[in-house]
């Protein structure tokens, strides 16, 4: 049997320092995110906020040689040209292995901070223009998720729609809106009726906590030097925001009312379903109803709707696996992470092979390729 069509459900590219300054409209470009160069490193900002260093693009690999070589600031003229360069990205998903990517952002999933909504409004516009032509250089190939601001859900709704007519093929919202703003109020219904008619899958990326107010406080500080030891490797609670995002999604109904909607968990890594199914479960049925949760117009449990409504896209996790028919074959996708440090570039044949030794060539070819082609829309 032939191998598997590899298709990465989560790699990134990394945004060139003009695409703000230039890409968006006049009347936000004195406030638009733009790049601060020292000797040090290279650094992103906008409205006050100090976001990130350019190393999201430029030690790749270096886990796999010395750790010691991985840095914390960066400069973008280390950046690797597959990050901003769509011909050269072709080129190394050719030297990996890979056939298609999905591609998001790197220093827009923290653009989540900003805390003006009509500046973050922007922001999306213009990364969403730009990476639209981006993908263009084969587009059978590199598929792009537009990031989505819900902070209005009817401006939402308009750029989700602008986007499905640019040829995206997803679209990102914030995997924690805030307490007040859960996914299971009725003001979301628009979202995801427009979701569904346009076959976008709503992306939860980690790292896209939705600002609150005070977030430049130096309580938020240091609560986002916490929130990092929530995130990838450091421990399985990496799932906790997205966990609560798609309860109150399934318990309030969505899927139910929206049979056709995928959303889909970014970097939370996949070995939690197991038991996030069964205790969803047992709330369900061991528990009486209550205004926040009601009854399903189905006899749907669930677990269900979790099996037919949501993927998971992980990178290494190597229990995912090995569980993959407690958490639903069709569920799973897996991701390369490129260019970032983290990520299986350039030796992600050699990373899979260890983690699918011994698993059939039906499991994988799912798993590595088929899922994420039929909710990206890849012709393999």
């Amino acid at each position: 049997m032939t191998k598997p069509v590899i298709v990465s459900s989560d790699s990134h590219v990394v945004e060139p320092p003009d695409l703000w300054t230039k890409g968006i409209e006049k009347a936000y470009r004195d406030r638009a995110p733009r790049v601060d160069y020292n000797d040090e490193g290279d650094w992103w900002v906008c409205d006050g906020l100090w976001l990130m260093s350019m190393t999201g693009g430029t030690d790749a690999g270096f886990r796999f040689e010395s750790l010691e070589k991985m840095r914390r600031e960066a400069k973008f003229s280390e950046v690797v040209k597959g990050g901003y360069i769509a011909s050269e990205k072709l080129k190394d998903m050719d030297a990996d292995g890979i056939y298609g990517e999905v591609v998001y952002p790197t220093t827009g999933l923290v653009m989540w901070r900003l805390e003006d909504s009509l500046l973050f409004d922007a922001v999306c516009r213009a990364y969403n223009t730009w990476i639209a032509d981006f993908c263009k250089e084969d587009p059978k190939r590199i598929k792009a998720v537009a990031m989505i601001n819900t902070d209005d859900v009817a401006a939402g709704v308009a750029e989700l729609q602008r986007a499905a007519k640019l040829g995206l093929a997803g679209a990102m919202i914030s995997v924690n809106p805030g307490d007040r703003d859960q996914y299971s109020q009725p003001k979301y219904e628009p979202l995801w009726a427009a979701a569904q008619d346009a076959q976008l899958p709503l992306t939860l990326h980690i790292g896209t906590h939705r600002a609150r107010q005070g977030a430049n406080s130096p309580i938020r500080i240091r609560e986002r030097a916490r929130n990092m030891m929530s995130s990838p490797p450091f421990t399985s609670t990496a799932a906790h925001w997205f966990q609560v995002s798609v309860a109150h999604m399934i318990f309030s109904g969505v899927f139910d009312r929206f049979p056709k909607l995928q959303v889909v968990s970014l970097e939370h890594r996949a070995s939690w379903a197991p038991h996030f199914l069964t205790a969803m479960d047992y709330e369900y049925t061991q528990r009486p109803p209550s205004p926040d949760w009601p009854r399903f117009r189905s006899a749907s449990l669930p677990s269900d709707f979790f099996r037919t409504n949501i993927a998971l896209s992980f990178q290494e996790d190597v229990l995912a696996v090995q569980q993959r028919h407690l958490i639903g074959m069709d569920c799973l996708t897996w991701g390369d992470d490129y260019p970032h440090p983290e990520g299986t570039f350039p030796r992600s044949r050699e990373r899979l092979a260890l983690m699918f030794a011994g698993v059939p060539e039906a499991d994988k070819a799912k798993i590595l390729g088929a899922n994420a082609a039929r909710i990206y829309r890849f012709a393999l």
